[in-house]
């Protein structure tokens, strides 16, 4: 600063006179002519030299200014989270070096702030939580792996060789090795392995197969049904009825029925009435075909569903095939349950129940053999005027039914299809009752049932809350459980030229009771439209029982048997003795004959539910039955 005093300025001027410590002023006029104008822009149009060495920091405006130096670099992070310490406007971006072209220095800088994921919760939480205690689990497996290997086993199960090790017997007894692989892989253990949802996975036991091996029987074939899938027969025509071959009369349909509902459903009744089952060779009206040059390959309509719907089956069965000179039958053992319907065969988790009890899969089949046959004729007018065929009497009813024994209502007819290849097939075909049309023809009817055993199991629904809205759902569910069941009935009402297929909807009164159920409602579909909705290829099945029929007539005369294999899907011809299964025809012969009656099989049923109450008292200290006999 000068000392000079104001005042004087005409004495000292300040452009001819320094002031201490300070340059010449430069007068206005100077300053001017030193401004350079920018003619491209605004701003200064060059750094002064003594700026151009030095570095420049470049900042924001809306930046908060908290710091003298930066050292939250990429290079010297220390927090991380929300407590990062970050630049917006890329600091430190002055002093980093970059390997490339001085073309190439420019950069665009990004001052958007990035978004923040948001924090995880819910579903995908407890994914992350559950992967980390894989992972530890994992961890935890090889530490305990590098333990046993150390006292020199060093296999899979190296860990089980070291009961007698103190860390072994503490890591059995905690929840983190009952969870961990070694658990699993140890066989002793292993239907204790669970799922992620903390239930056990169905443990299916092997399944028996039908008919007991023997020693002496000889395999000749296996067909792999994934194979018998591929096979197309197509353009079979509708088959043709045999001339005079029409037997039995049947009851109308009562229309009632269908008006069922859960408000007003009807207890399903016993009826006292005779069945036949009669086998292939031992019906008369085949015995007097099969002597004739027209036909040379015989079977009923059971047996023929049974083979062409093999490819959906699960469960064992065998058929028996005797080949005689040129001609074939398809033929049933006296004690084979093909006959009998299955339960939930198709199910994801089948009934699995032995012995006694009232869900083993056998007893089930008794159930629904009992429960089709009852209902089949108690939705028909009784003691009413009947639809005679041209032969009102059942052939073989002279020779095997009693006489004490009302016969069930149902119609046989024999008919007739060309397979080509000089294969001329006739089919023993049954129909369960008639109705009259709008425009006062006659149709025939095929009957079926399905029963509700319990809902808890198989993936069903319960149909007392679900019928009367969801009656498509509740059918789905049994088409997904009993798809080969139904294809069979399918195939039969086909095969019989049936109008209309009759389905009812039997349930238990009591899931533990399998002897009482009620009928809660009915559903009717035409055979060739429901076989579009189950999705039956019947030219695949035509296929496939050409392909065996193929097969059995390139074999010398003799008796062989057709099995499915009880765990594989694979179907087994054998060669069998001609005297096979003599004995079991020994031991049924004179017991039924091929005629079973409602009150058999309704004993069937009582006996179960005797086996099942004789149990539980027992459990309970009670050694008498007289209460239940009263019933």
């Amino acid at each position: 600063m000068s000392n000079e005093e104001p005042g004087d300025p005409e004495d000292k001027p300040i452009e001819n006179e320094q002031v201490s410590g300070c340059a010449k002023r430069p007068s206005l006029v100077e300053l001017i002519s030193r401004i350079r104008v920018n003619e491209n822009g605004w701003g200064p149009v060059d750094i002064p030299a003594n700026f151009r060495s030095l570095p420049y920091q470049p900042f924001d405006k809306s930046e908060r200014i908290f710091k003298i130096a930066d050292w939250s670099g990429r290079d010297d992070r220390r927090y991380g989270g929300r407590a990062a310490q970050t630049n917006v406007f890329g600091a430190g971006s002055q002093y980093a070096y970059y390997h490339d072209d001085e073309d190439s220095m420019f950069q665009m800088v990004d001052t958007q702030k990035v978004p923040r994921a948001a924090p995880l919760r819910g579903h995908r939480l407890r994914q992350i939580q559950i992967a980390r205690r894989m992972n530890q689990r994992e961890r935890e497996r090889r530490n305990q792996s590098q333990v046993a290997g150390r006292f020199g086993n060093r296999g899979r199960d190296a860990w089980f060789a070291l009961p007698a090790l103190s860390v072994c017997c503490s890591c059995i007894n905690s929840l983190t090795y009952r969870k961990s692989a070694q658990w699993r892989q140890y066989p002793k253990y292993a239907h204790m392995r669970q799922r992620f949802d903390n239930r056990s996975f169905p443990q299916i036991k092997p399944r028996a197969p039908s008919v007991q091996i023997k020693s002496t029987w000889e395999v000749l074939e296996e067909f792999e049904l994934s194979s018998l899938q591929k096979l197309n027969l197509p353009s079979m025509n509708d088959g043709v009825d045999v001339p005079n071959e029409q037997y039995g009369s049947l009851e109308y349909y009562e229309r009632s029925y269908d008006r069922i509902t859960t408000r007003n459903q009807v207890p399903l009744m016993r009826i006292n009435r005779g069945f036949y089952t009669v086998s292939t060779t031992d019906d008369p009206v085949i015995e007097r075909l099969a002597i004739g040059k027209d036909y040379n390959v015989f079977g009923t309509d059971v047996i023929i569903a049974t083979l062409m719907c093999c490819t959906r089956s699960v469960y064992s069965w065998d058929v028996v095939i005797h080949r005689v000179g040129n001609k074939l039958f398809f033929d049933k053992r006296t004690a084979s349950r093909i006959d009998y319907p299955t339960v939930s065969e198709t199910a994801i988790e089948p009934p699995q129940d032995e012995g006694s009890s009232i869900n083993s899969p056998e007893n089930l089949a008794v159930e629904a053999m009992y429960i089709n046959r009852n209902f089949s004729q108690q939705v028909l007018k009784m003691d009413e005027e009947k639809y005679k065929f041209k032969n009102p009497d059942v052939p073989f009813a002279e020779e095997d039914g009693p006489s004490s024994t009302r016969v069930a209502s149902v119609g046989y007819r024999y008919r007739h299809w060309n397979l080509g290849n000089n294969i001329e097939l006739v089919v023993r075909c049954e129909h369960d009752g008639a109705m009259l049309g709008s425009d006062g023809q006659t149709q025939f009817l095929t009957i079926k049932a399905f029963n509700e055993w319990d809902s808890r199991f198989s993936g069903g629904i319960q149909w007392r809350s679900k019928i009367d809205t969801q009656r498509g759902a509740i059918l789905a569910t049994e088409l997904k459980n009993n798809s080969c069941k139904l294809a069979k009935w399918t195939v039969q009402a086909l095969l019989a030229g049936s109008d209309y297929l009759k389905f009812g909807y039997v349930s238990r009164i009591h899931s533990r009771d399998s002897s009482k159920h009620l009928i809660l409602s009915t559903q009717q579909f035409k055979p060739t439209e429901f076989a579009s909705q189950i999705n039956l290829n019947m030219d695949n099945a035509w296929g496939i029982l050409r392909c065996i029929i193929d097969k059995c007539f390139e074999l010398a005369q003799g008796k062989y048997v057709l099995m499915k294999d009880p765990n594989k899907p694979m179907l087994l011809l054998y060669k069998v003795p001609a005297d096979a299964f003599n004995e079991e025809e020994d031991e049924e012969e004179g017991a039924s004959d091929g005629f079973e009656d409602g009150a058999s099989i309704f004993l069937n049923c009582c006996c179960m539910t005797l086996l099942l109450l004789q149990e539980t008292q027992q459990r309970n200290g009670v050694t008498s039955l007289n209460c239940w006999f009263q019933l």
